[in-house]
């Protein structure tokens, strides 16, 4: 099959789970003998760039401003796909919904991965949340297929809407291996310092971590990998809340090879997005054998089960992760228990499957 994916900022990923997600799922499909071409944002991915693991690249411009960034470019993607008749297209995001009609109307079949609630968080204004509440609607009437990667938001597609959508989560691969020379150049040495990865955005919580590790006496380090591209306010006071304590480092957002390292060597990691789906982030430290402490929602409850400690506020948090840092036969138990669900749950190759399977659906309708 000839797919296209679009409304992503592009691969290789370098700056979150649609990114990731783009990237893990086409070199696969190129891998089964598919030709996939991924639509890449021109201020993320290099123009001269046409080819990355066998995936083509079409580099396509767009506006740099917060609320016109993804839609003008999924715009220009979606023209562009037009005249490449592919025999389907996978677009990603609820907010580029609304220019489905596009392909749907000179005969592309289209499969829409919603996200989360989008509109829950607190970076949009009020135009924004009705922009994502037209998204959603727009998914359902414009898509051939609307895909949740989340039980918790396929029940909110049947609940407020009275619509049935096709669930395929996200994945992550299984591996831990310590790499105490990739680390040095970070001035870390294995297992001595918590991990938070996340886009440094209100609802992640970031100031929460910080806050919660503030009150711990130890000598491990707190490691903030993340960035926003809009964000430079509340970037400005993250650093605030951290001034003083030399333990709380920001290295910036992290991708690829080093993020796996970061991911792999920590001694514990810490999720606390509390807004969308399926957490990326969260099944990759799974993935990557952590001990998890996870913010308590149903989205993060469903994707860590039993393999995650919880709490749901700074001094829980801190109270959790003193005892986590000062007990080593707990972190191993929870970072098997870590490794065993994404293994049950979370597998690339079956995600590819469920993919492929879709695909196959949409060019035989």
């Amino acid at each position: 099959m000839r797919i296209a994916i679009i409304g992503t900022r592009g691969i290789p990923a370098n700056y979150g789970g649609f990114e990731t997600f783009a990237e893990e799922l086409s070199k696969r499909l190129v891998a089964r003998g598919h030709d996939v071409t991924v639509y890449c944002r021109s201020h993320y991915v290099d123009r001269s760039l046409r080819e990355y693991n066998g995936v083509r690249l079409i580099v396509l411009p767009t506006l740099r401003y917060k609320y016109l960034d993804t839609v003008i470019h999924s715009l220009l993607s979606m023209l562009h796909a037009v005249r490449r008749r592919f025999d389907c297209v996978l677009v990603c995001n609820a907010a580029n919904s609304p220019l489905i009609p596009i392909l749907e109307w000179t005969g592309t079949p289209v499969a829409v991965n919603v996200d989360g609630l989008e509109r829950h968080r607190k970076k949009w204004n009020a135009l924004g949340r009705l922009y994502y509440s037209l998204g959603e609607k727009a998914s359902l009437w414009f898509a051939s297929r609307v895909v949740t990667d989340a039980r918790v938001i396929r029940d909110y597609y049947k609940e407020r809407y009275r619509a049935d959508t096709t669930l395929i989560a996200y994945g992550a691969e299984v591996a831990r291996a310590s790499a105490p020379t990739a680390l040095r150049r970070y001035g870390l040495a294995g297992e001595d310092y918590v991990l938070y990865v996340s886009r440094l955005e209100p609802e992640n919580n970031a100031a929460l971590v910080i806050e919660a590790f503030r009150q711990l006496k130890t000598e491990h380090k707190l490691l903030i990998v993340g960035d926003a591209p809009y964000a430079a306010k509340y970037k400005e006071h993250l650093s605030t809340l951290a001034a003083g304590d030399e333990r709380i480092s920001f290295p910036g957002a992290i991708y690829g090879a080093d993020k796996r390292v970061l991911e792999q060597n920590a001694a514990a990691y810490i999720h606390a997005t509390e807004v969308g789906g399926t957490h990326p982030a969260l099944i990759e430290a799974m993935g990557a054998g952590n001990c998890c402490l996870v913010y308590d929602t149903p989205e993060n409850r469903e994707v860590a089960g039993d393999a995650g400690i919880y709490y749901s506020d700074a001094d829980g948090l801190a109270d959790r992760l003193s005892s986590v840092l000062s007990d080593h036969q707990t972190v191993e138990k929870y970072r098997r228990l870590a490794e065993e669900r994404v293994r049950a749950h979370y597998n690339w190759e079956v995600v590819t499957d469920e993919y492929e399977r879709l695909f196959d659906e949409l060019t035989s309708e």
